[in-house]
């Protein structure tokens, strides 16, 4: 990826007309003619309440005032749960704040986040009903607008990163072993989904996710996630490499180790939250193909070697799929307006992705944690990378079709 084309930056609080804009053409319904198109929002710092849980296509107004100690932001998120289809940050205490988004009929989640770092809180069901709304006639817009979306999410994700991971390394370098190994993949998650922007910004992914047989190749430092995750797991590392002297690592050493993690992640978190942070449209659609790679590489989920001495490797598996689902979302209408080739891609990649996120459901969930990789066969993983490919394939024609090349 790279952050030097010129956009609106997903931080910007729009006024409601240029939200409006962004969002897709002006519809007959609008909060100012249909007072149920106008929703009020009461946030707190442990609450996200929402006046009403439905509405009709069109426009959309969201009402929301902090009556909170924090300074907080306010998403509508799409069916995925992790889509941003529209947010507005930086509410403070005792403010209130408009956000008008044109929405489309389908399920959405309401939910807020306090301190603006973390996880959401009070994450609701939102529905909508009616009729599709349309592009807006200038393509620019519905560019912006994809670009905002997902900027917006790739936000999200390192505000979830950042805390997760202090809370990940504080338990690693206590020694509470235990406590990290279960943070360890959950954590993860929110870096996998987003590994292509970090890709950006020079040695932040070596620091951050660089695996042992590459750094001893290219000479590159063995630091972050994989070799917190070789220590903890130190009887699957000898294992790996009986020819190493494998010592677990001191507590000062752990205590660096640490402190690295820590600070790379928030080296990330500062860039992508910064308002000059930006992607171009091939950013993103290629960021989504890049994903699915990561899935497949050699040294990658499919065959085991991402987490080798953990085994977690179906959590990255499915935060990798679930990050290149979310950057084809933010684009899937822009594809789905380029004729019947727009259209037939979007069928397919609609019932690809379906069908992807499907079979990795059968291995377990994000809360109940996914079944050892070591306990998949041959002959699953084969299907795993069937579907896969069933995936990548049409998933590589997105650049083209999208950009009208």
């Amino acid at each position: 990826m790279n952050a030097t084309k010129k956009h609106l930056g997903a931080g910007v609080a729009l006024p409601a007309a240029a939200s409006l804009l962004l969002a897709g053409c002006v519809p007959n319904v609008d909060a100012a003619s249909d007072p149920s198109q106008n929703i009020a929002v009461t946030a707190t710092d442990t609450e996200c309440a929402v006046s009403m849980s439905k509405a009709e296509a069109g426009v959309i107004t969201f009402s929301i005032k902090n009556e909170g100690s924090k300074v907080n932001e306010f998403y509508l998120l799409g069916e995925n749960g992790l889509t941003i289809k529209t947010e507005i940050e930086n509410i403070a205490p005792g403010t209130s704040r408009d956000l008008t988004y044109v929405a489309d009929p389908g399920t959405y989640f309401t939910a807020c986040k306090p301190g603006m770092v973390g996880a959401d809180i009070g994450k609701a069901e939102f529905t909508v009903s009616g009729e599709v709304q349309a592009l807006p006639a200038d393509e620019q817009e519905a560019i912006d607008a994809a670009l905002n979306e997902y900027i917006a999410y790739t936000k999200q994700q390192v505000q979830e990163l950042l805390p997760k991971t202090e809370a990940f390394v504080k338990a690693y370098v206590a020694g509470d072993f235990d406590t990290a190994k279960t943070l360890y993949p959950t954590t993860r998650v929110h870096y996998e989904r987003i590994e292509p922007t970090a890709e950006q910004f020079g040695d932040l992914d070596p620091r951050i996710d660089y695996r042992k047989p590459g750094a001893e190749a290219e000479n590159i430092p063995f630091e972050g996630f994989h070799r917190i995750e070789m220590d903890m797991w130190i009887d699957a590392a000898r294992a790996n490499y009986p020819d190493e002297d494998i010592q677990p690592l001191t507590e000062a050493e752990r205590a660096e180790l640490g402190a690295g993690l820590k600070s790379a992640v928030q080296e990330l978190h500062d860039l992508v939250t910064s308002d000059d942070f930006e992607l171009s449209l091939a950013d993103v659609t290629n960021g989504a193909v890049g994903l699915l790679d990561e899935v497949a590489a050699p040294d990658g989920k499919l065959p085991g070697e991402e987490n080798e001495f953990a085994h977690t490797d179906l959590f990255d598996f499915y935060a990798n799929v679930e990050g290149a689902n979310v950057a084809y979302e933010s684009v899937r209408k822009l594809a789905e307006s380029k004729g019947e080739t727009g259209a037939n891609l979007v069928a397919e990649l609609d019932k690809q992705f379906a069908a992807m996120l499907a079979l990795l459901d059968t291995y377990g969930s994000y809360d109940k944690g996914f079944v050892n990789y070591e306990t998949v066969t041959t002959a699953e993983r084969n299907e795993l990378g069937a579907q896969l490919s069933a995936l990548s394939e049409p998933l590589s024609k997105l650049t083209n079709t999208v950009l009208g090349l």
